[in-house]
């Protein structure tokens, strides 16, 4: 089976072997690994080790969000949190349950966060001390210009929190030249091609000190898990998921060896592939291409009385392709993603199974008109 899904991906059959045995997560050996593993992260994020750590915690990236915010912003505290989809709703949630503020930014669903917004919205409101954003909207496939942002944010002295959970290891992301960025949120399982059950917190080390206390939470509390790697021979501060751990170690080298550039053109290939073919079939993408990002393509359901969602994903699943059967847009769509370990050749395959698929429930329909791709720095 192929994971046409924003992840988790389809891995790579050295990923998976990895995960064939048992692991002890104290034993010194493990230790190691996991500390590797954990500076390998930091190198992808082009992090400097002396100011930036890498804290791994057990589960999916929103518990990790929440950690962050938890963390960060003190109780009470107010952030700016655009609303850039079903993801950027997610965080708010995850800010409002911990008893922080996040306060709304309009953005439309089909448009990029605009950075005079963002400047202005900071400059009326000096108690938002921080800046929370979605790199890549899985819920649209729009991706923001969250390096931009985040240099606007420092402009203003105030402090940013970055969900990079579908973007992390693909698009532009240098923390060395974002001073203001406290904390990039990441998972395994995303653009770094490994298997779910691991998140990560890449964070500032003079944030995370001058955050104790703030956490409310000894599981989501990223200074503690900070303090505790500052222990000699120091290994994960509870039981993690070891298997998912291992081979993630196996992903990173994977990724290093290809390179973020060399991924991003991957993906990028796979997305005009799945645009343009869907286009073919005489689908209609949810975005114009300029505002297409690389991660995730959401198409427009036919306009047809026989379609359904799970219908589809059910006849596209017998031919060895699995869609998500749900969507986050606010018109019926389906989402395709264009990440895993994979390349265009198999998302034209892929294109041709979506095809059969709309005829077992009789659909067929013109091609549709497609365009030239994104005016955003996705390369840079």
């Amino acid at each position: 089976m192929l994971l046409l899904i924003p992840g988790p991906v389809t891995t790579d059959a050295r990923v998976k072997a990895a995960m064939a045995q048992d692991y002890a997560p104290w034993d010194n050996d493990f230790r190691q690994a996991y500390r590797q593993v954990c500076d390998s992260v930091l190198r992808v994020a082009q992090a400097a080790p002396d100011e930036h750590a890498a804290l791994a915690l057990p589960g999916c990236g929103h518990f990790a969000v929440e950690a962050a915010i938890r963390t960060f912003v003190p109780q009470g505290g107010r952030l700016l949190a655009p609303s850039t989809g079903a993801y950027a709703a997610r965080l708010q949630r995850l800010a409002a349950d911990a008893g922080r503020i996040a306060v709304p930014l309009p953005v439309g669903a089909a448009e990029r966060v605009a950075p005079q917004a963002v400047a202005a919205a900071l400059e009326r409101d000096p108690s938002l001390t921080h800046l929370a954003l979605v790199y890549s909207e899985t819920g649209s496939g729009i991706c923001h210009d969250v390096p931009e942002l985040a240099r606007i944010a420092h402009a203003l002295g105030r402090r940013v929190i970055v969900d990079a959970v579908s973007a992390f290891g693909a698009l532009p992301l240098d923390l060395r030249d974002l001073p203001a960025v406290d904390a990039v949120v990441l998972t395994a399982n995303k653009c770094l091609e490994g298997l779910p059950g691991a998140a990560f917190v890449v964070a500032r080390r003079d944030s995370l000190e001058a955050a104790r206390g703030n956490a409310g939470s000894w599981s989501l509390d990223l200074a503690d898990i900070y303090e505790h790697t500052l222990q000699p021979n120091a290994g994960p501060r509870f039981t993690p998921p070891a298997p998912t751990l291992a081979a993630l170690a196996v992903a990173l080298d994977l990724y290093h060896e290809e390179g973020r550039e060399a991924r991003l053109a991957r993906y990028t290939a796979n997305m005009r592939t799945l645009y343009d073919g869907i286009g073919a079939l005489g689908l209609v993408p949810y975005l114009p291409p300029a505002l297409q990002g690389p991660i995730v393509v959401n198409v427009r359901a036919p306009d047809a009385p026989t379609w359904n969602l799970q219908l589809f994903v059910d006849a596209l699943k017998r031919r060895g392709y699995v869609l998500s059967n749900f969507y986050n847009t606010e018109q019926p769509t389906f989402r395709v993603g264009c990440i895993g370990a994979f390349g265009p050749d198999q998302m034209r395959q892929a294109v041709d199974a979506m095809g059969a698929a709309l005829g077992d429930i009789s659909i067929t329909r013109e091609p549709a008109a497609s365009g030239g791709f994104f005016p955003f720095p996705l390369t840079a």
